[in-house]
């Protein structure tokens, strides 16, 4: 019998880890009928994300206003979610990743006794303030959880020490990898031109900067901020391109620090497409976002990771990528040593993250799940 899913994303990091697994299950509309609901957690972007993997929601909260606390957040999606299982009978929900929108899809589907899938599930830094409120958001997520779809064997690792079962722990890879492969020929030349016609030199040497996680607003970024104006001073023939967060906290500060400096370029934030055409013409990414981490390594691109923890550390122990947190000093050394080819960066183009078949494999889960529930109710 087909089973009715109900998959909720918010953010662009949550459309562009579950389109994938949307595509691959509507592949099989004899088994699986799937709802897409996009709380809008994201309202543009998001919504901007869906457009390029081809896909519309099926069902739109727009939950959010301006500045929200997180409370009030939680309140307003809790509300808006829940009402969702009255309509239809679901027999499972899948979430991704550690939002707001995550936690809320959850505990919706907690609530009104409907299975929990979650995809990306054991990331852990083992600190409840870095990264704040993801780990919160993780490790609250997994006490719910029905099916724990793992990026890698540390993240089965950590749901096994925390006491969940093996039989409820699949290891499949990360989608991301898998939303890489969705990108072909004609994406990569638009996306070029689209960049250049913004004023980025391909024949010139990229250095590709994101921050906007809420632990580094404050004086964490105006340390990050520091780093950046030596580097852009010291590398006059290269260019920094700095996509900014529309969060105003970090978009204020980023607009007033270069302000008039040539070989900065700030843009808005990039489609998927051309976010992923950068990464892949870099030479080195300063970032404090996950999901950069996740997909650099397919590139072969150093990462630097602008944060004090990470839950990513498999990119750390392969070699890829070094955690240099907020400190101007280190930010600059590490930079240095890869702008002048004397870092010790792996070589290695293989991505420690995934393989690119993280929906087939989720599927495959999901699949044996359902058989199980068979078998346990069959008289």
């Amino acid at each position: 019998m087909t089973k009715n899913i109900l998959i909720t994303v918010g953010t662009r990091p949550e459309v562009i880890k579950l389109a994938p697994v949307v595509l691959k299950l509507r592949q099989h509309p004899d088994l699986y009928n799937v709802t897409l609901c996009n709380t809008e957690q994201q309202k543009e972007l998001s919504n901007q994300a869906l457009s390029f993997f081809g896909l519309t929601a099926d069902i739109k909260l727009d939950a959010m206003v301006p500045n929200q606390t997180l409370a009030q957040a939680q309140s307003a999606l809790i509300s808006k979610l829940s009402p969702l299982y009255g309509h239809r009978a679901y027999d499972a929900t899948i979430v991704q990743g550690d939002t707001m929108s995550v936690f809320c899809g959850a505990l919706s589907s907690f609530y009104n006794k409907v299975p929990v899938f979650h995809v990306e599930a054991g990331l852990r830094s083992h600190n409840l303030q870095e990264p704040y409120p993801e780990e919160g958001i993780r490790q609250m997520t997994a006490r719910i959880t029905d099916l724990h779809l793992c990026p890698t064997e540390k993240s089965r690792a950590a749901l096994q020490d925390e006491g969940i079962t093996s039989e409820k722990i699949h290891v499949t890879g990360n989608t991301v990898v898998d939303a890489l492969f969705c990108l072909d020929n004609s994406y990569a030349h638009s996306s070029k031109k689209f960049l250049q016609n913004t004023g980025i030199a391909f024949d010139k040497k990229i250095v590709l900067i994101t921050a906007h996680r809420r632990e580094n607003h404050g004086p964490r970024l105006d340390q990050i901020i520091q780093a950046i104006q030596t580097l852009s001073q010291s590398y006059p023939d290269h260019q920094f391109i700095i996509p900014v967060h529309p969060n105003p906290h970090v978009k204020d500060k980023i607009a007033y620090a270069f302000d008039n400096q040539d070989n900065v370029i700030l843009t808005s934030p990039l489609d998927y497409p051309h976010l992923v055409c950068l990464m892949r013409h870099a030479s080195l990414i300063l970032t404090d976002s996950g999901g950069i981490q996740e997909e650099a390594p397919s590139f072969g691109v150093p990462v630097l990771v602008l944060r004090h923890e990470t839950e990513r550390i498999e990119g750390v122990e392969a070699g890829v990528s070094k955690l240099v947190g907020s400190d101007p000093n280190r930010i600059i050394a590490e930079s240095i040593a890869v702008l002048d080819g004397k870092s010790n960066f792996s070589k290695s183009s293989q991505n420690p993250y995934g393989d690119g078949k993280a929906a087939a494999k989720i599927k495959h889960a999901m699949d044996q799940f359902f058989s199980q529930m068979r078998n346990k109710s069959a008289p």
